[in-house]
């Protein structure tokens, strides 16, 4: 990880990012340009979407995750176990479980589910969003389990990329949120940005990217709910930021809600989110496919105490 702040950044203001890290890390422009689009360079404070020809100003820190990265002949298969939830020649559907890691990243340059579907599928996977997140069309937290598609071929990738670009595509979650709900449904509409202080962290902001999640409250016990929330905008950490917004942070995420008190439930080893249902149209026959996913076990346990409790 390197980190460019002060002088150096006072120095090149008004520069482009992607000509000022090309010169600073000694990497070609489009290699620099991929790191930009893959997420592995970060700003704070975050005014905005960090985007090659961002302008850099002072008072800016930018950090970059330039460990190389595994490249197509490099990244090993690995025996994963998938379950695998539909599967044809163009695309496939996975059950995602909590803990995997989706493609390889700072700190994750094996066993990640991009090597577990090299394994599953060999050359049979998308290369359009580059060789470490080979099929990759939309992604789902470490700790996020459920419904993930991956495309095999580039015309599914392209297919799918479109209709996740214009909305097309449902996206169900469910989630174990904290406290009682005061009202039973809502629309989340506040934009989502970088969080301006920790760089981990996305934040309502003012700055920030349109973020839309609608919810419903499924079931209230006393020390927390079962929420289902429809997911119209993929922004990172959507659904986490707009609960704990409301005053609701979901169950184990212990990002974005204050420490753990128990409220005389086991801990949650992560955060309680399951993406529960995906649709979409096909990409070859153009027919609307949809697929759901049962809640993991350590999903039903947590609602198995908060009933337990509710009759005490």
């Amino acid at each position: 990880m390197k980190e460019f702040s002060g002088e150096a950044i006072d120095t090149a203001r008004g520069q482009r990012l992607d000509v000022f890290l090309t010169e600073a890390l000694g990497r070609s422009r489009s290699q620099v340009q991929a790191m930009i689009k893959g997420g592995r360079v970060q700003l704070a404070p975050a005014r905005e979407r960090l985007v090659a020809n961002y302008k850099l100003r002072p008072g800016d820190c930018i950090t970059v995750d330039d460990e190389p990265m595994p490249s197509l002949p490099d990244m090993q298969a690995e025996d994963i176990p998938l379950e695998v939830i539909f599967e044809d020649k163009s695309l496939l559907v996975i059950n995602k479980p909590p803990g995997l890691v989706v493609h390889p990243a700072a700190g994750h340059h094996t066993g990640t589910l991009v090597h577990g579907l090299l394994h599953h599928c060999g050359e049979e996977l998308s290369s359009h969003g580059g060789a470490e997140r080979l099929g990759i069309v939309h992604r789902l937290d470490k700790d996020t389990s459920g419904l993930l598609v991956v495309a095999k071929t580039n015309a599914a990738h392209e297919s799918l990329g479109v209709q996740f670009q214009n909305r097309e595509i449902t996206k169900i979650y469910l989630a174990l949120a904290r406290g009682q709900f005061r009202r039973a449904s809502g629309k989340c509409l506040e934009p989502i940005g970088r969080h301006p202080v920790a760089r981990k962290k996305m934040a309502v902001v003012a700055s920030g990217r349109e973020a839309h999640t609608d919810y419903v409250v499924q079931k209230q016990w006393p020390q927390a709910a079962l929420v289902e929330c429809h997911l119209h905008t993929g922004r990172t950490h959507q659904i986490r930021v707009h609960l704990s917004n409301l005053g609701h942070p979901i169950l184990g995420d212990s990002l974005y809600s204050r420490a753990w008190n128990g409220d005389g439930l086991p801990k949650p080893a992560r955060q309680m989110l399951h993406a529960a249902r995906l649709s979409f149209k096909h990409p070859i026959t153009g027919k609307k496919v949809e697929f759901s996913a049962p809640l993991p076990e350590d999903f039903q346990e947590l609602i198995r105490a908060l009933d337990q409790l509710a009759k005490k």
